[in-house]
């Protein structure tokens, strides 16, 4: 389950987000008990990665060894890092998201101490323009948000570029 974990992850650094999300979305252990008859068939917790799931009839579906592996918290990184482009370096949060072409975008919270970044990334509609960030109506030249631990409630902007990376 790390290499399909790490298989995505590479899409996402090629550029090719339209890749990474519809991976993603096949390994989320959430769609696959999003509902009570596939519950009953998958049989094993929603929140955890399984490294096996059976296609022998008698248990098609069903998921086993949900507990041994670390991948939960290497596809938690995933969609926050490599897909949202969500990530921590020195004294900031880089934005480079990797979005599925049908996203329209999106918004996360982050708490740095005392401090919350309100974050909301959308696409601007026009492949020909660069991505643009602003930080409390303030554009940054750079993709890295620099924090600041003064419990303050921060607004973070991102206007996306759509043009699609071909890897």
């Amino acid at each position: 389950t790390h290499a399909a974990l790490w298989a995505i992850w590479a899409f996402a650094k090629l550029g090719d987000g339209d890749t990474a999300g519809k991976l993603f979305s096949l390994i989320n252990p959430i769609l696959r008990a999003d509902t009570p008859e596939k519950a009953n068939r998958y049989k094993v917790e929603p929140y955890v990665i399984a490294a096996d799931v059976y296609s022998t009839d008698s248990h098609l579906g069903r998921g086993g060894w949900t507990w041994y592996t670390g991948s939960s918290g290497w596809m938690y990184r995933l969609g926050v890092e490599a897909i949202l482009g969500l990530t921590r370096v020195a004294d900031g949060l880089q934005i480079a998201p990797q979005l599925p072409d049908d996203w329209p975008g999106f918004k996360a919270t982050y708490r740095f101490g005392n401090s919350t970044y309100e974050i909301t990334v959308a696409r601007n509609g026009d492949p020909a323009q660069a991505s643009q960030i602003t930080v409390d109506g303030a554009e940054i030249a750079a993709s890295v948000i620099p924090l600041h631990d003064d419990g303050q409630v921060h607004q973070v902007h991102m206007q996306m570029h759509t043009a699609k990376v071909n890897a």
